[in-house]
Order: C-alpha cells, then structure tokens, then sequence
C-alpha cells in the first residue's frame, strides 16, 4: 500500500473543459497555468493526485432545481445563447463540463470524509456565483452548495465555508442565510464597487442562523495588511462555531494585478488562510480541509496563490 499523502490534488484534463472562449476571463487555459507552478514546485511529488468523477444528477439535484437542470441540459445541446444576463455563456457539452467540476469537488470531498486525505485542492471549482435555480458570474452549478447538502446529509452538524474570493459568495451565502448549519465567512471587495453587489457587513444570516455567517466588506485596494487586520475575526467566528468540516474558496482574484478586481492581496494571503484554516482544523480535532480554486484571471496570480495553499495545506 502506497503511504497515505496528507494531501489530495485533483488534476485532471477533465477539469480544463470547464471554461468559456473568444477570450472570456474564466477560459480553459486556467487549470494549466495552475499545474506548470504545481509540477515546477514539484508539489505533484508531494501529493495524491486525484482522478474526478463526475457529479450524477441525484447529487446536482442535492442543490439545483430541476426546472434548472433541465434548462442547462437544452442550453448544452445546442451550445446558443447565455446560462444567465450576459456573464455565462452556453457552449456544447457545458452541462457535462459543470457536472464534472462539481464530481471533481465532491471526490475530494470523499477522500477527505474516508480519511484517505486530510486535505484537499481543487484548482477549477469554489462556483460560489450559482444560485439552486440559475447561473450566474462564470458559475453553472454550485460545487460549494452541492458539497454542503452533502456533507450535511452524510450527518455532519456544522459544516464550515469561508471564501477570500474578491467577489462576495452570493450563490452560496443566500442559498443557506436560513441555515444555522452552515457557518459563513466571506471577505471580498466591497459590493458598491463590484459584482456581484451583495455581502454587507449587515448581513448575518436570518432567522436561527443570525450570527452564523459573517461579512467583511473591503475597499478597493485592500492589502495584505488589512487582510492581517480582519482575517483573526474569521477565525474566531469559525472557532466560536466549531465546525466540522472547513470549505476554504481561495479565489485568486484579490490579487493585485487581477484584470477585473481591485483588491491587492499578494500570495502570502492564501497561504496564511489555508495554513491558520489547516491549523483550527486541526484544534477541532477532525483536520478536514477542502479548498476550491474559485476566481483568478491573471494567470500567474492563480498559479502562485493555489501553489501557495497547496504548499500550507502540506
């Protein structure tokens, strides 16, 4: 038997078929600028790496509609128009792209919760824009919503989701603000500023799940320094709930640089988030860690930011 690596890596070029082209930021080429750093670091030597499956549509179902699903099915066939206003556009076979994200998330998911790994990361997953009916900002389905129905249906109690994305989690955040299982962390840059406009520091969750999710809102320009400033709040919100499972989306799209964001984070960021989420894990006593790659449009910021959570979740 192979030693068990404490880490699991999805990389598979099953993964790349999830993008859109004619230059769109979100296009295919960003699962290879992630695995050059990944083998130049030889992370590959240092890690399991994870062949996905694909999700079915029982577990789509877990988080979309069918009305939905159905939807993305006919849009898939005939590879026309946009999933959403503008943002998300049809191609053929997207449906089963999506899918294949979401099976890519939900097999590191697995490898985790069977102990085969400790950690996880999957470079193109973290759709956090995906609502259950509709697509949204790049996202067809939600792999974070679908991950989460999951886990709480295998009986987790807690599962935990924090997301330094730039953009504010929306897809995630409203699908469980009524869901005190769910305990939410989302630092992005202020929504007067950009998409998707949502996540003020007001918003807390609603009815038995108020106090269980957490905002941070940040201005254009926000550095490492101010990330130092409101990450401890993060750590103490997930500390106070004790979650047992840790969804980490490590968005690459807060570093400086990004063609369509403004915060300025360098790579350190997502190292500290995943080595200080590794590390309360860790205190919880359970060390479950999943990340998801999220946004990135500048190609070298995603490779050097994943790179850097892989390195920390190690």
């Amino acid at each position: 038997m192979t030693h068990m690596s404490s880490v699991a890596v999805v990389v598979s070029e099953r993964l790349a078929r999830y993008g859109f082209g004619d230059g769109h930021p979100f296009g295919p080429d960003r699962l290879a600028a992630f695995v050059r750093e990944f083998d130049a670091r030889g992370l590959d030597k240092r890690v399991r790496v994870l062949e996905p499956r694909t999700a079915s549509d029982d577990e789509l179902r877990s988080f979309h509609t069918p009305a939905y699903l159905e939807f993305v099915r006919e849009r898939s066939q005939s590879g026309c128009g946009f999933l959403d206003a503008g943002d998300t556009p049809a191609f053929r076979g997207v449906y089963e792209a999506a899918a294949g994200v979401v099976g890519a998330t939900l097999s590191a998911m697995e490898a985790i919760m069977q102990g085969e790994s400790r950690r996880a990361f999957v470079p193109i997953a973290g759709l956090h824009h995906a609502a259950r009916d509709r697509a949204a900002g790049f996202c067809v389905f939600n792999d974070c919503g679908v991950a989460i129905e999951l886990l709480k249906r295998a009986g987790l109690k807690r599962v935990g989701y924090v997301d330094i994305d730039a953009h504010h989690g929306d897809g995630v955040f409203y699908a469980f603000e009524e869901d005190a299982a769910v305990v939410f962390a989302d630092l992005h840059e202020d929504g007067r500023y950009l998409y998707p406009g949502s996540g003020a520091l007001q918003e807390r969750g609603r009815g038995a799940a108020e106090g269980t999710k957490l905002n941070v809102p940040l201005p254009p320009g926000a550095d490492d320094e101010v990330f130092a400033r409101v990450w401890p709040h993060v750590i103490a919100h997930l500390e106070k709930f004790a979650p047992e499972f840790i969804i980490l989306q490590c968005g690459a799209d807060s570093l400086e640089g990004d063609p369509i964001t403004h915060l300025r984070f360098s790579p350190r960021v997502h190292g500290r988030a995943a080595k200080d989420l590794g590390a309360l894990a860790d205190r919880l006593g359970h060390g479950r860690v999943l990340a998801l790659g999220g946004g990135g449009y500048n190609r070298d910021n995603l490779a050097q930011a994943w790179t850097a959570v892989v390195e920390n979740l190690l």
